[in-house]
């Protein structure tokens, strides 16, 4: 039997040898390549936190010891050490495990982790709230792959630092989140990470650490003194309050439970820093990081990843080639990504105009009100954050765009139900959160051709804050590269003339209307009227009157909320202008939507094309 097959819960590591400890890393980082080879998922990140992870549960007394892991797509080992390796193979997929931790799928999960920055703030909750009720526990907090560019991260240490709390954190620096890590954080871990006369100075100060643990001030401020002069600066994290320990070798097995150990008994917040390799052990997501963070399948044994049939683009893709063609014509145009260039494809203007795209690492809000700084000085920000973590800067850009009345273009990357990466990452609430605000455009392209033309039109200028959400995934449409034409704000457009019954739908989700609106036609005869309303907001109320006139039922879909969403908005239209006509709406219910592929979710959800077919016959009672 492995090693790994006789690990039912981290207690079966304590009696393991040294040398059975390494072999389980070695059966740890195999079993999940082989796993993820067939179903795929985050792959680079948890490869690089195998012996952290194996140190950590060895050390500690989990789940009495409480770890968060920040973000949440580094903790596989964790999840298979912790009673979840039989369910594995069912990561992502629908009423399978998830592919982050998760409270309510296991007690060792201490906290939640599908976004990132979070675990700082989380720990010291954690640890505060255990001392408060006489709990006797560690806290650590895991936080890396570019997290501690966030600022919620600094507002957790700014706090934890004077606190008193024995918290102990943990930053994994591997150099790189999706893409590599930007700005001077970065540059200042590089510089302790290459220091060798801090480095060597450091090795002493730990053991005189483990010798004398209580360290009165005096000889602490000494201590602090000739770590500045050798790195020639201050200490950050000591400036906050943290003891600083590292860097050491985050997959020297050996040297990390040795200190760990220390850390359990030395007092105060301490941070860690552990040098670790993303994709480590796998020699192809070690030589391409971006590439394999989420690679989907591929061959194990050759690195040969498995694509799918060439063809159609990916709707970022479009984005990205999209706003390379606007550039090149407008000179106004800058890209700016929190961490997210290869993911949201601006990585296709920045390779042309490196001077003009901005990847300014995890922190979305300051990407907003970056964007509001620069348009107010006559640039036309294309601001490029997926749906779910614009969730992050509504307050951005309500007070640093939307009330400075300047052109910013907030393009919604993922938006709707993205699939696996579930409830975190489902790009559901953007027109429900947008639609409140004032002076504020919000547009969904039904396809790849409307993209690109509402894109046109937003780099017009003139329009205040200007959203244009679209999904993950590809399109429909094999020539995508229409000639570009402008958009009238507020304008729909009817697809389809009927009698029967009105069908109102927002976004990409229109071709499963129209694909549901075409088959009743031919299995049925019902006469749908189909219309693409293009715009959450200002809704077409010419439109609107004239529908409203002429049919006693309307049925709306969006790939959003139905809370607040554009539906909502139809219905207080109605209601409004006392019109006598029923609402359907379809979209997704109120409740989080949990993983799967994105056409099992809108299935459950009631909005896939069968669905739309079974509410339109309801509504026009026509079996």
């Amino acid at each position: 039997m492995s090693v790994l097959e006789s690990i039912h819960d981290p207690r079966d590591l304590k009696s393991l040898s040294a040398e059975e400890l390494k072999t389980l890393c070695n059966e740890l980082r195999t079993f999940i390549i082989s796993e993820l080879a067939e179903n795929p998922g985050h792959l680079g990140s948890s490869l690089g936190v195998i012996e952290l992870t194996v140190a950590l549960h060895y050390v500690y007394d989990t789940p009495r010891d409480q770890l968060i892991w920040d973000v949440g797509h580094q903790a596989y080992a964790h999840k298979i050490l912790t009673g979840r390796k039989a369910e594995f193979h069912t990561q992502r997929k629908l009423g399978g495990i998830s592919g982050f931790p998760k409270r309510s799928e296991s007690e060792y999960d201490a906290f939640g982790g599908g976004h990132s920055s979070v675990s700082i703030s989380a720990a010291l909750g954690l640890d505060i709230a255990a001392g408060l009720q006489g709990k006797k526990q560690h806290t650590i907090a895991v936080i890396g792959d570019g997290a501690m560019t966030g600022g919620l991260a600094f507002e957790g240490i700014n706090n934890a630092g004077v606190s008193g709390k024995d918290l102990l954190v943990i930053l994994n620096d591997n150099k790189i989140s999706i893409d590599p890590n930007v700005g001077a954080l970065k540059e200042y871990l590089l510089s302790i990470s290459t220091s060798r006369g801090y480095n060597r100075f450091k090795q002493n100060v730990q053991q005189a650490l483990r010798a004398f643990p209580r360290l009165n001030r005096a000889i602490a401020q000494f201590v602090l003194s000739i770590k500045r002069s050798l790195l020639q600066q201050s200490n950050l994290f000591e400036s906050f309050g943290f003891r600083y320990f590292g860097p050491v070798d985050g997959h020297d097995l050996k040297a990390l439970t040795k200190v760990l150990e220390d850390m359990k008994h030395i007092k105060g917040p301490k941070l860690l820093h552990v040098l670790t390799v993303k994709g480590k052990g796998y020699k192809p997501a070690e030589q391409s990081q971006t590439t394999w963070h989420a690679p989907g399948k591929f061959d194990m044994a050759t690195g040969e990843q498995i694509k799918g049939a060439k063809g159609r683009l990916k709707f970022q893709e479009i984005f990205g080639h999209t706003l390379l063609e606007l550039a090149e014509k407008n000179d106004k145009i800058v890209g700016v990504t929190p961490a997210m260039p290869t993911g949201c494809s601006m990585n296709i203007m920045q390779a042309e105009m490196p001077h003009r795209v901005f990847d300014v690492g995890i922190a979305e809000g300051h990407a907003v009100t970056f964007s509001g700084g620069m348009a107010a000085n006559g640039l036309l920000p294309f601001c490029n954050i997926y749906s779910s973590f614009m969730q992050r800067a509504y307050d951005n850009v309500i007070h640093d765009v939307v009330l400075q009345g300047v052109d910013v273009v907030l393009c919604l990357d993922r938006s709707g139900l993205v699939g696996e990466d579930g409830a975190t990452h489902h790009g559901a609430f953007d027109i429900a959160y947008f639609r409140c605000i004032p002076n504020i455009i919000i547009s969904a392209p039904m396809d790849e051709h409307e993209l690109r033309n509402l894109m046109y039109t937003a780099q017009q200028g003139g329009h205040g804050a200007f959203v244009i959400r679209y999904p993950r995934g590809k399109g429909n449409l094999e020539e995508w590269r229409n000639p570009f034409q402008s958009v009238k704000i507020g304008e729909s457009r009817t697809l389809t003339k009927g009698k029967d019954i009105a069908v109102l739908s927002l976004g990409p989700v229109g071709t499963d209307v129209a694909a549901a609106v075409a088959e009743l036609q031919n299995e049925k005869g019902i006469e749908v009227e189909h219309v693409d309303l293009r715009f959450a907001k200002p809704l077409d109320t010419a439109m609107l009157h004239d529908i409203a006139r002429r049919f006693r039922n309307i049925i709306t879909v969006e790939d959003g909320v139905l809370n607040g969403g554009v539906g909502s908005a139809i219905l207080e239209f109605i209601s409004d202008n006392g019109y006598d006509v029923r609402v359907k709406r379809l979209g997704i219910p109120d409740e989080f939507v949990q993983h799967g592929q994105v056409r099992e979710l809108r299935n459950l959800c009631g909005y896939d094309k069968e669905s739309i077919k079974k509410a339109i016959i309801f509504c026009t009672n026509k079996k």
